[in-house]
């Protein structure tokens, strides 16, 4: 018997959307098949055979994340397709930075209305994010919220499961002064302060279509751009070269997220002039009149990713991630004696 229900469609929630949104997004998933992937969606669970071969003590890393408050330039803009590859970037960065392999990831959206295209799209960027991860959308859920939010409206969250041998995990306390701190650069502004961002552009009043002189693209489409992805470049570089540190610089800037990797003794010294930094932070500062120091505990600044090693094996570890697929890998600084923190100057 077909499955629907009359009476819950009038109250607020189409069940038969759902099973449609399912079957446009089979697709998009299918490309994120990896070895391990046990069946395709639509169970009770995402099955997954983990490949452990070479490890000795196999340990799993797990990771979650959301959007955030980007999401409310998406719906602004009716454009759905790059904010899965925001879920996907926010969960599979923090994963790698302990070492681990991401093997498998799971999505959740909860909208007001459920339109099978709008989760189709949302999906296929979530696939997308998967495939540059290399790893594989193993399920999900849509739940459908009348009543809890707007009907253009929807929340999308998600996470990540990794492995990594025991012996190949980052330990920060093998950081020692006169180790190299390298930049992976950020494709802009990523997921993370967006609440001020709409501030000082005023989104939601015409301010998203505004040009500015210093970017090569409407700001809309700048902020829209998705995290990037650093997991494959990292990977390339750790088959080799066993790092002192890995941060992914998200929501609290350089001051929150680098001494994350730093241990008691070890400060992070970065000269400001060798910060790569896009314009869109400079016009972030001056349209919300943001200070430079809040600018510093808010945003990546241009710096998506940092990454601690031995002097000794800085060149070679640029030339991995160069290699690896991050092209335009840099030092960034150096790591000295003093109190944890971040020193910029």
């Amino acid at each position: 018997m077909k499955s629907e229900s009359a009476s819950y469609k009038d109250a607020g929630v189409d069940i038969t959307a759902g099973y449609r949104a399912v079957e446009l997004m089979k697709a998009h998933v299918a490309r994120t098949a990896v070895p391990g992937v046990v069946e395709g969606i639509g169970g009770f669970g995402g099955l997954f055979a983990p490949q452990l071969q070479g490890m000795k003590e196999p340990v799993l890393v797990s990771g979650t994340d959301g959007v955030g408050t980007k999401l409310k330039l998406a719906f602004l803009l009716n454009r759905h397709d790059t904010v899965g590859i925001d879920c996907v970037a926010m969960c599979v960065n923090d994963v790698i930075c302990c070492g681990a392999a991401p093997m498998f990831f799971l999505d959740y959206i909860a909208c007001g209305r459920n339109v099978p295209e709008v989760i189709a799209d949302i999906v296929a960027g979530v696939a997308e994010g998967c495939v540059q991860a290399g790893c594989a959308l193993i399920g999900g859920e849509t739940a459908e919220h009348p009543g809890m939010m707007p009907e253009d409206e929807y929340d999308l969250a998600g996470f990540t499961v990794g492995v990594v041998d025991r012996e190949r995990i980052i330990d920060r306390e093998t950081t020692r002064p006169g180790d190299v701190l390298i930049a992976l650069p950020s494709s802009g502004v990523h997921s993370n302060g967006f609440s001020l961002v709409r501030k000082a552009f005023r989104i939601g009043e015409g301010g998203e279509n505004r040009r500015f002189a210093e970017l090569d693209k409407p700001l809309w489409e700048t902020l829209l751009t998705p995290t990037k992805i650093y997991v494959k470049p990292v990977l390339a570089l750790l088959r080799e070269i066993q790092p002192r540190g890995i941060s992914h610089i998200t929501g609290g800037g350089f001051y929150e997220n680098i001494p994350r990797c730093l241990p008691e003794g070890c400060a992070a010294k970065i000269e400001k002039a060798a910060i790569r930094t896009p314009a869109i932070f400079g016009l972030i500062a001056k349209e919300g009149k943001v200070p430079e120091r809040d600018m510093f505990n808010t945003y990546n600044m241009g710096v998506g990713m940092t990454i601690t090693v031995a002097a000794a094996d800085a060149d070679r570890a640029l030339a991995l991630l160069r290699e690896g697929g991050e092209p335009d890998a840099y030092v960034l600084g150096e790591i000295v004696a003093g109190e944890k923190g971040v020193i910029l100057c």
